[in-house]
This record gives structure tokens, sequence and C-alpha cells, in this order.
């Protein structure tokens, strides 16, 4: 879902090293080599944390304030206990893998207008794995009259109707212009990121991130239109647009 892009009239950001770069036509990565993975669902990497119980939570208080928003949001972020069995087929062998569910819900002016359970699953060992999105399903809600419609838009899974798993966040060194696939499910949804600048000092309510890389999201399914996240390494998302970090609550801390 995309969002006006505000957020930068609440936030100071420093640019180190960084700088923006363009891309091809296309240029974004599209094959992965998940037949070579090693598949966890603990750990991920820094920016991109799979523990069980670690909740974030996100408003546009900042935005509403400055006048920039008209609708106040909340958005809040789980690492679910729960896992998901994907099963993939390669060269006519299934391969199952297990995903860590984590589950987002967004509020609008108090009330609940999205709830999605999402499938990630880290490949390699060590603390810096590239990690894997596999899917998710989604319950849109809508109210009108006292009547409140569930609708399931952009809802897919990997293996099925042709669809395979893409990378939610790489776990390498962060190169600027990297292109490549979140989503890939033909006709439903096709998530492309962007490294639009790294090594970028975020500084926030929430305090000061060091290392953080901006990532410009868009797809081919909505052409002309994009959206920017915020990630800072031992936190992960810290910004979505004119949602900023308000509250980690962290057990394994």
């Amino acid at each position: 879902m995309f969002r006006c892009a505000t957020a930068f009239g609440v936030l100071v950001f420093v640019i180190g090293a960084a700088a923006h770069a363009e891309g091809g036509k296309d240029g974004f990565t599209d094959e992965f080599p998940t037949e070579d993975c090693k598949f966890a669902t603990t750990g991920g990497n820094p920016y991109f944390l799979l523990r069980p119980g670690r909740q974030m939570i996100y408003d546009n208080d900042a935005c509403m304030a400055s006048g920039d928003c008209t609708d106040s949001s909340r958005l809040q972020i789980t690492v679910l206990g729960e896992t998901r069995d994907v099963v993939l087929v390669d060269d006519g062998i299934k391969h199952t893998i297990t995903t860590r569910v984590i589950e987002e819900r967004e509020w609008e002016n108090g009330r609940l207008i999205e709830r999605s359970r999402n499938y990630f699953a880290a490949c390699g060992s060590g603390p810096m794995r590239d990690v894997y999105y596999f899917g998710e399903d989604v319950n849109v809600y809508e109210y009108a009259g006292g009547t409140v419609t569930v609708t399931h838009p952009g809802e897919w899974l990997a293996g099925r109707k042709g669809a395979e798993p893409g990378i939610v966040m790489p776990g390498g060194a962060f190169l600027l212009g990297a292109r490549y696939y979140q989503e890939i499910a033909p006709g439903v949804a096709l998530d492309r990121a962007r490294h639009a600048a790294i090594g970028l000092t975020l500084k926030t309510e929430a305090g000061r991130f060091d290392d953080c890389v901006k990532v410009v999201e868009t797809t081919p399914l909505e052409p002309g239109e994009q959206e920017f996240k915020i990630y800072c390494p031992n936190v992960g998302l810290t910004v979505d647009e004119d949602l900023v970090l308000k509250m980690i609550v962290d057990p394994g801390t």
C-alpha cells in the first residue's frame, strides 16, 4: 500500500558516503538460488530480525502535528511464535521450507483497516543472512453503514500460481543502487526494492540510529508510484513513509 511521502518533514537525515543512483529499464534481480539455501526461521540479519515475540509500533503523530497528514495511522508488527510450511517445486522435486510468520496490523483513525500474515525465512548461516519473502495472507477491512466488508487484495504464496520467493532484505554489504524483487507473484504482487541511499544517520523521537539504508519500493503493477522505507541495523524498519517507529518490545534483549 503506497502512502504520500511526508516523513521527511519530521525527520532529520545526515548523509555520509551515500548518494542516489538510478538503474536501467528494469534491472531488478528476480532469480535467487533458493535451492542452495539452508533456511532458518530465526535470526535473519541486523536490518530484518526474525526474533519471535518481538513487536514494533509505529504512528504518524509527527505528521499529524505538522499538518501534513489528515488521518491518524498506527502500525503494529509482531514476530509470532508461529511458522508455516511452504512447498516449492524445482525440476519436479518438491522442497518444503518452514517460514516464520510476521503479523502486521494497521489502524486508521482508530479503526483496524488491514491485517496481514507474512512468511519469511533466512538463508545461510551467521548474522548476515538474506531474508526471503514467501508470501502473505491479507485482510483489508472497509466500513460503510455499520457494515464491515473484508477483502484480500495482494495475497500470494510462493509455489502457487507461478509465484516465487523474493528477497525482502539482503544480508550482505548494502550496495548503493542495488535492485531486486521482494515479491514475485505475476499479476498480483511484484514489489521491487532499490537502495537509494546508504550510510544514513537517522534522528527521530525514538533516538539516533546510524548506518541506515533508504529503500525505495516500486511495482510494475502501478507504474509511476513509489514509496520509501528506512531500515537501521539492530532495529529493522524504522520509517515507513509517514509512519515512524515509536516503541520496540523485544523479549530477546
